[in-house]
């Protein structure tokens, strides 16, 4: 065979097929206290009675949204898991098809290798932020953290990660959790789907949704939100985002006002501009879970 007629086919074979797509790429973000059958800070705890239950819980929610997104067509999914240690996940129950982060030692936290390549985020088990007076354990971050503004707008972690995403151009799609923490992100994220897994009675206790139900519900709005996919908008945060943090300690401030561009506003407050949120959020995260005194 000639040459020239050889590379030509490979130059074709190297081709993509007429119609192909490459498949949709999905992040994950799971955290604990808004997954279905939790109803006690115990059983998010690894040293609380009934932790086992809380693990098995989150993985059957996660397998949930990975089977219904896959029933979609191809897809290259990522799971993060993203409470505490964040090593809750039982490997040997999720589904094998995803790839999964592990382990807290991670600078970007609940949103650990999410970028603009994804086409879509979801957000599993939330929960409401700090101070909210009807949300299931509600707190931001750690215990550390009183209050959490990004351009004027107050958020929790879900608006955090919310905004994170927004930055990279990608849509939170759908997000799961008690009642309080879906009131939360639906004001931040217009159209997004929700499913309520509890109501809070006080902050340490729930009337929970039986987690046979609340798969299917995640299954439904999971199918939902990928058939509107095309209508989903990504949260507007580009440019340079001002940060104001509220610890629940002076000690804290005294010791962060110190980081170059971080202005003391009180007793327990401190400000910044950060130049994008990537940037953002990773000092977000450095003052709160890795700054101790």
């Amino acid at each position: 065979m000639p040459r020239l007629l050889t590379g030509l086919l490979l130059v074709v074979s190297a081709l993509p097929l007429a119609g192909q797509t490459r498949p949709l790429k999905v992040f994950v973000s799971v955290d604990m206290e808004g997954i279905g059958g939790i109803g006690t800070p115990a059983m998010t705890s690894s040293s609380g009675k009934d932790y086992a239950t809380g693990r098995s819980l989150m993985t059957a929610e996660v397998n949930a949204v990975v089977e219904t997104i896959l029933a979609h067509g191809p897809a290259d999914i990522l799971v993060n898991d993203s409470h505490g240690d964040m090593q809750n996940l039982l490997h040997l129950e999720l589904d094998p098809r995803v790839s999964y982060i592990q382990g807290s030692i991670k600078p970007y936290g609940m949103v650990q290798g999410l970028d603009s390549t994804f086409d879509a985020v979801i957000f599993v088990g939330y929960h409401a932020r700090a101070g909210t007076r009807d949300g299931f354990i509600a707190h931001t971050g750690s215990g550390a953290v009183e209050g959490l503004w990004l351009n004027g707008t107050e958020v929790g972690e879900g608006g955090l990660n919310a905004f994170y995403a927004g930055a990279m151009g990608v849509p939170v799609l759908m997000a799961s959790g008690d009642e309080a923490f879906g009131r939360e992100i639906r004001a931040l994220v217009p159209g997004i789907h929700t499913v309520a897994t509890k109501r809070a009675v006080g902050s340490m206790v729930a009337v929970l949704v039986h987690p046979d139900s609340v798969r299917a519900r995640l299954r439904e709005a999971v199918d939902s939100a990928l058939a509107g996919r095309s209508r989903a908008k990504a949260v507007a945060a580009s440019g340079p985002v001002t940060v104001r943090l509220r610890f629940d300690t002076t000690t804290r401030a005294d010791i962060v006002e110190v980081i170059p561009g971080v202005r003391r506003v009180d007793g327990t407050t401190v400000e910044w501009q950060a130049p994008s949120m990537r940037e953002a959020y990773s000092l977000v995260r450095l003052m709160y879970r890795y700054v101790s005194w």
